[in-house]
């Protein structure tokens, strides 16, 4: 038996440069942290020959090719694994919300069958892996930071150049700015799920086509990355609040979909009740906003949101990424 526990994530600065449209011609940067969120697999050996999977769904089948699951199916192709195997899905949130659930189910069920292989592969390998299977294979139009902040954990920073090559590096920030930034960066939930590849294909076709709005946008979210990991490593996070809250003005030019009446609508009630500023996470549309709410206004943001449906979900910074919990 094999269990793995993947940590989510939430993105703070500099998301969208990481799609090949992108980073191909301009780089990209991004800030992301992982949170105490968790997909977990656990991998087992089956008595009969059959491959059994469960997630929403159950699925038993005789050939690898026959699974629906089309993240499953690629991986046990890329492992050379295809009998006698038992797979089994759980996650504390909601997948399509934006905490990238799709890559972090990816890169632990990896890291299951590795292990149940008793290969050892590194973060790294974990990370391209996974984004070999969504990308390359599945042809989902994502980027590279979700892979890599699942495989990490921590506060990553990525650094992507023209070829696709990454170099992650941590950001530096004490323990008192990191127990400051979960008091005062909060999430909450709109009950809204969508497929990221829905907002993100609209976005890579402006940047493939040279749009000049949404080119220039990407670059000011770029420019924002920067920013946000200065704030960060400086522990001013009223400037990320700041940051914020000019990040989700640029990311609406992005598509006609990473907002809608009703979330401007939600975003205003914030500001009116303290929040500096905020964010849909992952491509927009839905999913989890997150909010900087400092000075003790919390609880008045809290309250007010409530009265519109939205949940808060309270997390803590993950510092360990992908990670083999059980092995026997």
């Amino acid at each position: 038996m094999i269990v793995t526990r993947t940590p989510l994530r939430i993105s703070l600065g500099g998301g969208g440069t990481d799609i090949p449209s992108y980073y191909s011609r301009h780089k990209g940067f991004l800030v992301s942290a992982a949170i105490n969120k968790y997909v977990y697999i656990f991998v087992n050996r089956r008595f009969e020959d059959s491959v059994r999977i469960s997630y929403s769904k159950t699925e038993i089948v005789d050939r690898v090719e026959d699974i629906q699951h089309p993240i499953v199916r690629e991986a046990l192709k890329m492992v050379g694994l295809s009998r006698a195997l038992e797979i089994v899905s759980v996650a504390d949130l909601p997948g399509n919300t934006g905490l990238g659930s799709s890559s972090a189910f990816a890169v632990g069920l990896l890291n299951a069958l590795h292990t149940y292989k008793r290969e050892q592969v590194s973060p790294l390998q974990l990370a391209e892996e996974a984004y070999s299977i969504e990308v390359e294979r599945l042809k989902e139009p994502i980027g590279k930071q979700d892979q890599y902040v699942a495989a990490f954990g921590g506060i990553p920073c990525l650094e992507i150049d023209n070829a696709g090559q990454v170099r992650v590096t941590q950001v530096e920030v004490s323990e008192e700015v990191t127990q400051e930034f979960e008091n005062t960066v909060a999430l909450f939930y709109t009950g809204i799920q969508r497929r990221a590849s829905d907002v993100l294909g609209e976005q890579s076709k402006g940047v493939a086509q040279d749009a000049g709005q949404v080119l220039q946008a990407m670059h000011t979210i770029k420019a924002i990355g920067y920013e946000v990991k200065a704030a960060l490593e400086t522990g001013y996070l009223m400037r990320f609040g700041e940051l914020l809250d000019k990040h989700w003005e640029t990311k609406k030019l992005l598509s006609s979909k990473v907002s809608s009446g009703q979330i401007d609508r939600w975003y205003d009630l914030a500001r009116q009740n303290g929040a500096l500023g905020g964010k849909i996470m992952g491509a927009g549309g839905g999913g989890f906003f997150m909010f900087c709410c400092p000075n003790g206004r919390k609880a008045e943001i809290r309250r007010a949101l409530a009265t519109e449906g939205l949940r808060e979900v309270r997390y803590a910074i993950e510092f360990e990424g992908s990670k083999v919990m059980v092995n026997f």
